[in-house]
């Protein structure tokens, strides 16, 4: 008996989020820069997807649409290059939670870009994840409210992917998943490619280890984790599918313990709480 469409969603859903919660872990594991972690990310993954869009016609969005595509790659590239360094400086867990931020500052862009009107549950939701940021990004031993370099670039990086969503989120709707993902990551990749050269950041001579960290980054966090959540996105609500992917953040904790010995301190598993709580009446809020 074959599962049901929407069975076979959750399931892709699951799937999804395994697989992008396993994108930090490949990071820490490359040890490269975080702008070549990032764009062997993106150019794999074009690589396999392009073929992919030429087979099924090529179809091209509208005129208006492909600019907002490629700014949106643009902002995915830059989000990438910071959460990857992060990765480094910090632990995965960590760099991850704040990393996903996102959903808060989509909310003031609305407000700001598109005057949505934010009710109460939002500005709850801002208070008790920006509480829980303090906590968690504190460095260890620090007093008071300082934030350590790592902990800065993982905000920073929600704030750009704030603003890939914020880009594109009006235009999926005209898009097919496999054009909007080929014609994104490849702005993201020419992005990421043009910050290497400038910054004479090598491009090769990592060992095999990197290597292989690299390819399951792209094939199975960015390939793998978002055609299966995009297929999702297509049988499920979305509400329901932006508040299950916080649960990456629990698959990098978890994985994070026994591959690099990372435990989260007390007082950061409860700023992880307020963190994710946080979110999700961010994303309750916008439901009513």
């Amino acid at each position: 008996m074959s599962p049901t469409p929407t069975r076979r969603a959750y399931l892709a859903l699951g799937f999804g989020i395994l697989c992008i919660g396993l994108s930090a872990i490949f990071v820490k594991l490359a040890g490269v820069p975080g702008i070549i972690s990032g764009f062997y990310r993106v150019f794999i993954a074009v690589l396999i997807l392009a073929p992919w869009w030429f087979v099924r016609g090529r179809q091209l969005p509208r005129r208006q649409v492909l600019p907002l595509i490629l700014l949106g790659g643009v902002f995915f590239g830059l989000d990438l290059a910071l959460w990857n360094t992060a990765l480094l400086m910090t632990s995965a867990a960590q760099a991850t939670l704040l990393a996903n931020n996102a959903p808060l500052w989509v909310g003031l862009g609305a407000l700001l870009l598109f005057k949505e009107k934010l009710n109460r549950i939002y500005w709850l939701g801002l208070f008790l994840a920006l509480a829980g940021m303090i906590l968690v990004a504190r460095p260890a031993g620090a007093s008071g409210f300082s934030l350590d370099a790592g902990s800065l670039m993982a905000i920073a990086a929600s704030m750009l992917y704030a603003a890939y969503l914020l880009t594109t989120q009006r235009v999926r709707a005209s898009t097919s998943t496999v054009t909007f993902m080929t014609l994104s990551v490849a702005s993201s990749t020419i992005l990421l490619l043009m910050l290497g050269l400038a910054t004479n950041t090598p491009f090769t001579g990592y060992p095999p280890r990197s290597w292989l960290a690299l390819l399951g980054l792209a094939l199975i966090s960015q390939v793998g984790g978002w055609l299966s959540i995009n297929y999702a996105l297509g049988h499920l609500p979305a509400t329901q599918v932006s508040v299950s992917l916080l649960g990456q953040v629990l698959v990098t904790t978890l994985i994070a313990i026994p591959v690099f010995g990372e435990i989260p301190a007390p007082i950061q598993v409860i700023g992880g709480a307020l963190v994710l709580g946080g979110i999700y009446l961010v994303q309750r809020s916008r439901q009513l």
